[in-house]
């Protein structure tokens, strides 16, 4: 059975840092994309950052550039994300995605498995 378990959410203070973790398991994602896309109260799950199979090319949402790092280690069969100087606007449940697309990274659609989430929390 194949798995994407994410981990590293919690509560933190605007200007805070937080990493998350997304682990596969069952598989590997070693030849395609991955990203990680958010979902707050009351809106659609968005895009935030992705990056290719050979981690040489990364994507991000405008509203993340120069504070959030996306990264991967397919040795260990896992992607990160790196939130630095988080804002309020921040908090959602971020979920990972695997298998993704090329031209579909930034698109919900483009991706077959799914993480449960892991939910982040800002207080200004």
């Amino acid at each position: 059975q194949v798995q994407l378990v994410e981990s590293g959410g919690g509560l933190v203070q605007t200007g805070g840092s937080l990493r998350l973790s997304c682990t596969a398991y069952g598989r590997t994602f070693g030849n395609s994309a991955m990203g990680w896309f958010r979902q707050a109260p009351g809106k659609e799950r968005e895009f935030v950052a992705a990056i290719n199979w050979n981690a040489r090319s990364t994507v991000y949402v405008d509203t993340v550039k120069g504070r959030f790092t996306i990264s991967r280690d397919c040795a260990k069969k896992s992607l990160y994300l790196q939130m630095n100087n988080l804002k309020p606007e921040d908090t959602a449940v971020y979920y990972c995605a695997a298998e993704g697309r090329s031209s579909l990274v930034a698109a919900t659609t483009g991706y077959d498995y799914w993480g449960q989430g892991t939910q982040v929390t800002v207080s200004s």
